[in-house]
């Protein structure tokens, strides 16, 4: 995959390496000092080490928080998901002028273990995911890594592409956000069963991967950015992140009622007629004869 020439996002918060307050205690360092101190003048250690860790818990509080580097971060991966980022703004930007509407970018949210977003905590086992009540994209970079070593979808360069279609996914839930399609979906979820409610979400997962073809396909005709084997280790990430290979691999079944996100076929399927009609009305999984 040739990024180089898309243009950088600045709409990126950089968490990474931000930790929130320390767990309370003090060092045994300090544990011990504090028990000669005490041994030495007749006061019982425990008076002092109990003010200790009472006045290092009120100094972490009265801590000012880590301000959060916005922009275009400079380290490798992190000009990557930038470019990346950067692309998908042109691109849908572009296509949503085309229908007369304006297109508003999300921020996207690079994090390392935990961080916080408007939708409840986000953790690195979640894997990258997009809160619609702050409209960002919350993604912890180590998920690459992850691809390539659990699910082996896919190995050196041709990582990079994958992790371009993990991206432009849940952008592509950010366009949904815009045109009103989680909300009217949110709203049908709330009076059916989990089943179909289950259901109306695989939907919207596969619309999402339709919508990172389309992605693709708009930035290949304007960079031909996609080299020989991309599209075979994008499509053998989205087999394993399937819900059957998913399934399968954590729990040796598979439950069809179960999906939220679609099988490995229809991820596939998917990703694969936005990328090559390149046109988002072709994603339309909600009125489609077969999922």
């Amino acid at each position: 995959m040739r990024w180089e020439d898309f243009r950088r996002s600045d709409n990126i918060e950089d968490r990474r390496g931000q930790r929130g307050m320390r767990a309370g205690g003090i060092g045994i360092g300090t544990v011990l000092v504090l028990g000669l101190v005490g041994w030495a003048l007749g006061i019982d250690p425990r008076l002092l080490i109990g003010g200790a860790e009472m006045l290092q818990r009120t100094t972490q509080t009265q801590q000012a928080p880590t301000k959060t580097p916005s922009g275009t971060p400079s380290d490798q991966i992190g000009q990557f998901v930038s470019a990346v980022v950067g692309d998908t703004e042109d691109r849908w930007r572009a296509i949503f002028k085309d229908s007369g509407r304006q297109y508003e970018a999300p921020r996207l949210v690079m994090f390392d273990g935990v961080t916080a977003s408007a939708c409840g905590t986000a953790q690195s086992a979640m894997g990258p995911f997009y809160c619609p009540l702050d409209k960002r994209v919350f993604l912890d970079t180590g998920f690459f890594t992850e691809l390539e070593r659990r699910f082996r979808g896919c190995s050196g360069k041709a990582c990079q592409f994958s992790a371009a279609y993990v991206i432009a996914h849940e952008i592509g839930h950010h366009v949904q956000n815009q045109l009103g399609i989680l909300e009217k979906v949110r709203g049908m979820q709330q009076r059916v069963d989990k089943v179909e409610a289950n259901r109306l979400q695989v939907m919207v997962e596969l619309q999402a991967d339709c919508f990172a073809g389309v992605w693709a396909n708009h930035a290949q005709k304007q960079y031909s950015f996609i080299e020989p084997g991309d599209v075979e280790a994008a499509m053998q990430t989205a087999s394993a992140i399937g819900d059957d290979a998913l399934q399968r691999q954590t729990q040796g079944r598979v439950v069809p009622d179960s999906f939220t996100h679609g099988s490995s076929e229809q991820r596939m399927r998917w990703f694969m007629t936005g990328l090559k009609s390149g046109s988002a009305s072709d994603c339309n999984t909600f009125g489609a004869e077969k999922l």
